[in-house]
C-alpha cells in the first residue's frame, strides 16, 4: 500500500503471553489491544481503547480485565470487568469518552484516559483477582502496551513489567494534523508493532506501510506466474534514485533468467511485465532491484555482489533456500515460502507490512492485485508473537534489574580446524535468560584491514531461545542457527564483531567511520603476530584494550572466545579460550575454590527509612588480604521468581577483613546498574557458578555460605532453607533519628537469625551491638510459650539449654517494637521453677535511646514463679481449660448448696446466712 502518511514506525512491540488462547474461539485466535487513543487535541472528548479478536468474529468476553495504569507510581488507577461483553461481529469492541462516535461499548468520562507515561494491560482474572491502587503486575497478563510523549518520558518500570525487552512506545502528537491514535500492526513476518495513524475506532487499522515518496525505490507488489501467465513486478519510484534495473534470478543455479531497464522518467508506481518461465510459482527464485542499467546484469551470469536496493527472494514448495541468495540479497531475512495449493492463475503478493527497512519478504502478504493502486491489505488473523517458553503457560517472572541491560555477545567461534570452516558461529545473550525480542538490533562483521563492516546483519524479527541464547552461524553448524551464514563467512581475524541497537537501519548508513552510537557489545580479536593491524577497531570499539587472541593451541580440537567473567559490555577481560557451546552455558574455567570463613556482616537497604543517609549496601566479613574468587552476592526480593543480583565477588578482604559491596561511599565492587537492596527479601552468599546462583532454584546447604531472611515470605524461607522465625526484621525504633541497618553481633556462626540486630549503620567499622554499658535488670516468670511445655509441665530444663532466649526475646519485642532479639539477653539467666520459665538477670541495649523504650514497655520488675504476673499470654488452650474448670466449679457450688439446703429444712433449724462464708477456690499462675 502507498500513502502520504508520515507514520513514525518505532520498535515498540506488545507482549500477547499464551495466556491469550484462554478465549479462543478457534485455532491460535486471541484478543489483542489493537487501538489506543490516549490525547485528543484540547479537550480530551474522543479517547478511547480498542480490543479485537484475531477470529475476526463475535467473542465472549468473559474472564477479561482490562487495567489502566498510572506510570507515576506504577498502579492501577482504572480497572474494568469485561464478564458479560462481547465484541461485534468483527471481532472489534470499543472502551472509549462517552460523547464519541461510534458509541463504545463501555463509555468513560472525559479525559478518563491518562495520557502518558502509562500503561494499558489486558489480563485473564482465571490468574489473579485486580483491583484500582494495585501494583503493574505480569500475573495472568494477556496483551499490553507501555507508551508516553515526547515530553513525558520515564514508564521504565511499567515496561519492565508489561513488555519486558522493549521500550515504550512514544506518541508523537505532531504526526498528523489534528487527532492520532497509537494503531497495532504486523511489521514483518510474525512480529507486531505500534504506531501513529489517524484514528480508526471500531474499524480495521490502515497500517500504512513507508511512504512512496521515500528515497529509496521499493518493490510493492509481485505477481508469480501460473501456467501461462505472465508475472509482473509492480515498484515505487523515485527520480531521485538513478538508473534502476530490475533483475530476475533463478533459485536453482543462482543466475539472471531476466533483467530490465527500470524507466525513471515519472514518480509513483511503476508496473513491469516478466516472462512467465523466468517467474514461476512453484519454483525457487528472486527479484532484486539495483541501481544500474540492465547491461550491467546481464543475462545468464552469475549472482552479482553489489547490494541491492529492494529484494524479494521466495521458495517453491518443499525446496530448500539457498545460502547464498539468502545471505546475499536478504541478509538476516527468511525466504518467502510458497504454499503446494499454488493455482492456475498465480499468487499475488502485496507489501502489507509496516516495516520501515527493504529486502524483508515477511513484509509480503498474499492479497487481491492492485495495478496503480493502493494495496488491499487483509487483516491479519494471527496471534502476536507470544514471550513466554514455547508450551508452557507460565507467566515470566517480572524482569529482574540485573536483566534490565541489553544483548551482549556471549561466545565468538571464528576460526575452526581445517578449511571448511563450516563450523562459525557468534553466540548473542540477554542479560535476563528469558525469550525477548531482538528488534532493531544489528550484527556488524567488522574488518581489521580496512575498518569497516563486510557484513551488517538485521535481527529485526527474531527472538532469542528461552534462556536468552540466539545464535548467527554457518548453515551446517549444529545446532542451527536462526541466522544462517555460508560457510568462511566470519573472518578469522584481526577483525571485530559488534552488536547496535539502531531503530532507524544499518548503524554504518547514518554515521561516518566506525559507528559508536547505539553500540551495546563488541570484541575486537587477532591472529598472532596481528596485533597492531586491528588497532583503529580496539580504539574505538574496545578503547584501552588488546585484541583477543583465539589461540589454538590452548584446546584440543576447536575453541571459542567464552563470555566467564562478567557481563560488562566492550570488556575484553571477560573473555577466555574455551571449548565451543553453541546456544548453551559456556564452559568456562572452573574458578579456585571459594575462600572459607567469609559471612554477611552487615546489610543496608535503599528503602528501609526515609533518611536521606539511608544507603544500599552489603558488608562481609573474613580473614584479612582473602580473594573472594568463587563467591557470588545472591539477592532475592519477596514474593518474586528468581533472584534480583546475582554478582560475582572479584576484589580481597581489606586489612581489617572487611569487604564493602553496594551504592555506597569507598565501596570495594558496586551494585549492577538498576540494582539494590529490596525492603523485604534476602541476601546470600553463595559459592557456585553465576548461573546457579542467579537461578536460586538449586541452591544446597553446601552452596549456601551465609544468609540473612528479612522476609515473612514463606516459599523464600523454605528455599533457603529457612523457617518462621529464623528471619530478621529492620526495626526503625532501634535507631533514634538515623538510618538502619541489620548487624551481625555474634562471629562467625553462618545462617544464625539470633547472630543480628537491627543497629545504625556502620561500614567497614565495628558493629553497633547491644552492650553491658546500656542494660538494665529484668526479672520474669513466664508460662510456657511452646505447646511441648504442656505436654510435659514441670520438666522444661531441656528447652531452658534451647531456643528460650528467642522465646523470650520474641515475647519482649511484641510489647516493645524497638529491635529486641535474642542477642540482648546474652547475660540473662534462665531456669526452670516448677515447670515455669524464670528469667533472671540483665537485659541489653544499642544505646540509651532504646533502653528508655526496653523500661517503659516492659513487665512490672519483682515478679517470681512464687507470685507470677498477671500480665502474661494466654494460650488458646489455656484459656479454654479455665473456662471450662469455672464452669464445673460453678456446678459443684450449686449442688453442695442444694444439699445444704435440704438437710437444713429437714432439720427445721433456721440458717444463718450471715455465717456462711464461701471461698474460690485458689487458682494457679496464669499462662501466657
Amino acid at each position: 500500500m502507498v500513502g502520504r502518511l508520515a507514520l513514525h514506525v518505532v520498535a515498540a512491540y506488545a507482549v500477547c503471553l499464551s495466556v491469550c488462547l484462554v478465549a479462543s474461539v478457534k485455532g491460535d485466535h486471541c484478543l489483542i489491544i489493537s487501538e489506543v487513543n490516549a490525547d485528543n487535541p484540547k479537550l480530551d472528548t474522543t479517547e478511547f481503547v480498542e480490543l479485537y479478536h484475531t477470529g475476526g468474529q463475535r467473542a465472549s468476553l468473559d474472564g477479561y480485565t482490562l487495567v489502566f495504569y498510572n506510570g507515576n507510581g506504577n498502579i492501577a488507577y482504572k480497572v474494568l470487568d469485561l464478564k458479560g461483553h462481547v465484541t461485534d461481529d468483527r471481532g472489534f469492541f470499543l472502551v472509549g469518552s462517552v460523547d464519541m462516535q461510534p458509541k463504545p461499548a463501555i463509555p468513560l468520562p472525559p479525559n478518563t484516559v491518562q495520557n502518558g507515561p502509562d500503561a494499558i494491560a489486558l489480563y485473564h482474572t482465571s490468574a489473579a483477582r485486580y483491583g484500582e491502587k494495585m501494583n503493574a503486575t505480569a500475573v495472568g497478563l494477556v496483551d499490553a502496551i507501555v507508551y508516553v510523549t515526547r515530553r513525558s518520558g520515564g514508564a521504565e518500570v511499567l515496561a519492565e513489567t508489561l513488555t519486558p525487552g522493549e521500550p515504550a512506545f512514544v506518541e508523537d502528537e505532531w504526526a498528523h494534523e489534528g487527532d492520532e491514535s497509537i494503531e497495532r500492526c504486523l511489521v514483518s513476518g510474525e512480529s507486531w508493532g505500534f504506531q501513529v495513524a489517524l484514528p480508526s475506532p471500531g474499524q480495521r487499522n490502515r497500517c500504512t506501510p513507508p511512504d512512496s515518496s521515500a528515497a529509496t525505490p521499493r518493490i510493492s507488489e509481485l505477481k508469480l506466474g501460473g501456467g501461462q501467465v505472465d508475472g509482473f513486478v509492480e515498484l515505487t519510484e523515485s527520480q531521485a534514485a538513478g538508473p534502476l534495473v530490475l533483475v530476475v534470478m533463478d533459485g536453482r543455479t543462482e543466475t539472471i533468467s531476466e533483467s530490465v531497464d527500470v524507466s525513471t522518467s515519472r514518480e509513483g508506481l511503476i508496473s513491469i511485465t516478466i516472462d512467465k518461465n523466468n517467474m514461476k510459482g512453484d519454483e525457487s527464485g528472486a527479484v532484486a532491484l539495483y541501481s544500474g542499467k540492465a547491461s550491467d546484469f546481464p543475462v545468464g551470469s552469475p549472482l552479482s555482489q553489489t547490494q541491492p536496493l529492494d529484494a524479494f527472494l521466495y521458495v517453491g514448495p518443499g525446496d530448500q533456500p539457498s545460502a547464498n541468495l539468502t545471505e546475499t540479497l536478504i541478509p538476516g531475512r527468511r525466504p518467502y515460502q510458497l504454499s503446494a495449493s499454488f493455482g492456475e492463475g498465480g499468487v499475488y503478493l502485496s507489501r502489507c507490512g509496516v516495516a520501515s527497512w527493504t529486502r524483508d519478504p515477511g513484509v509480503f502478504w498474499e492479497a487481491p492485485q492492485t495495478p496503480g493502486q493502493p494495496n488491499q491489505c487483509p487483516w491479519p488473523k494471527i496471534c502476536p508473537h507470544v514471550t513466554v517458553v514455547p508450551g508452557s503457560t507460565k507467566v515470566p517472572p517480572h524482569l529482574p534489574p540485573w536483566g534490565r541491560g541489553d544483548f551482549l555477545i556471549s561466545e565468538v567461534n571464528a576460526d575452526n580446524p581445517g578449511s571448511a570452516e563450516d563450523g562459525e558461529f557468534i553466540e548473542l545473550w540477554h542479560p535476563s535468560g528469558r525469550r525477548i525480542s531482538l528488534q532493531a538490533v544489528w550484527l556488524l562483521l567488522f574488518s581489521g584491514h580496512n575498518s569497516k563492516p563486510y557484513r551488517e546483519i538485521s535481527l529485526t524479527g527474531h527472538f532469542t531461545t528461552a534462556q536468552g541464547y540466539f545464535l548467527v552461524g554457518s548453515d551446517r553448524l549444529v545446532p542451527a542457527p536462526s541466522v544462517r551464514l555460508p560457510p568462511n563467512t566470519i573472518q578469522n581475524g584481526p577483525d571485530a564483531v559488534a552488536l547496535y541497537r539502531s531503530a532507524f537501519g544499518p548503524p554504518s548508513a547514518s554515521q561516518r567511520g566506525i559507528p559508536t552510537q547505539g553500540l551495546l557489545d563488541a570484541v575486537v580479536y587477532r591472529l598472532r603476530g596481528s596485533d597492531k593491524d586491528a588497532q583503529e577497531l580496539s580504539d574505538v570499539l574496545t578503547p584501552g584494550q588488546l585484541p583477543l587472541l583465539e589461540d589454538p593451541e590452548v584446546q584440543p580440537g576447536d575453541e571459542a572466545l567464552s563470555r566467564c567473567n562478567g557481563l560488562l559490555p566492550a570488556d575484553l577481560s571477560a573473555f577466555v579460550v574455551a571449548p565451543p557451546t553453541p546456544l548453551r552455558e559456556n564452559s568456562c574455567p572452573r574458578p579456585p575454590p571459594p575462600p572459607e570463613g567469609v559471612v554477611i556482616s552487615e546489610v543496608g537497604g535503599a528503602r528501609w527509612t526515609n533518611h536521606s543517609q539511608q544507603r544500599g549496601f552489603v558488608e562481609l566479613l573474613g580473614p584479612p588480604l582473602t580473594s573472594l574468587q568463587g563467591l557470588v552476592l545472591t539477592v532475592f526480593e519477596e514474593y518474586r521468581a528468581g533472584t534480583t543480583m546475582a554478582l560475582p565477588l572479584t576484589g580481597i578482604t581489606d586489612h581489617n577483613g572487611f569487604y564493602l559491596i553496594g551504592n555506597i561511599t569507598g565501596a570495594d565492587q558496586v551494585f549492577p546498574k538498576g540494582a539494590t537492596i529490596p525492603a523485604n527479601g534476602a541476601v546470600v552468599l553463595c559459592s557456585d557458578t553465576v548461573t546457579v546462583c542467579r537461578a536460586g532454584t538449586t541452591l544446597t546447604n553446601s552452596t549456601l555460605r551465609d544468609t540473612l531472611v528479612f522476609s515473612d515470605d514463606l516459599r523464600l524461607l523454605i528455599k533457603l532453607s529457612a523457617t518462621r522465625g529464623q528471619q530478621v526484621m529492620p526495626v526503625l525504633r532501634s535507631v533514634e533519628d538515623s538510618p538502619v541497618s541489620l548487624s551481625r553481633c555474634s562471629c562467625c556462626e553462618a545462617r544464625s537469625p539470633s547472630s543480628w540486630t537491627s543497629s545504625s549503620p556502620t561500614p567497614r567499622l565495628t558493629n553497633i551491638c547491644p552492650s553491658p554499658a546500656f542494660s538494665s535488670d529484668l526479672d520474669l516468670c513466664l508460662a510456657p510459650l511452646s505447646g511441648d511445655w504442656q505436654e510435659h509441665p514441670g520438666n522444661c530444663s531441656g528447652l531452658v539449654q534451647g531456643h528460650s532466649e528467642m522465646d523470650v526475646a520474641g515475647y519482649l519485642e511484641e510489647r516493645c517494637h524497638c529491635g529486641i532479639s535474642a542477642l540482648y539477653l546474652q547475660v540473662a539467666n534462665f531456669s526452670c521453677v516448677a515447670g515455669w520459665l524464670h528469667v533472671l538477670g540483665n537485659i541489653q541495649a544499642l544505646s540509651d535511646h532504646q533502653r528508655a523504650l526496653i523500661l517503659q514497655t516492659s513487665p512490672t520488675q519483682g515478679d517470681t514463679c512464687t507470685n507470677p504476673a498477671t500480665d502474661r499470654r494466654m494460650s488458646t488452650e489455656s484459656a479454654l481449660g479455665l473456662q471450662i474448670g469455672l464452669v464445673l466449679g460453678a456446678l459443684l457450688l450449686l449442688g453442695l448448696g442444694a444439699a445444704l439446703f435440704t438437710y437444713f429444712y429437714k432439720k427445721r433449724q433456721p440458717l444463718d446466712y450471715y455465717s456462711m462464708e464461701l471461698n474460690e477456690p485458689e487458682e494457679g499462675p496464669s499462662e501466657l
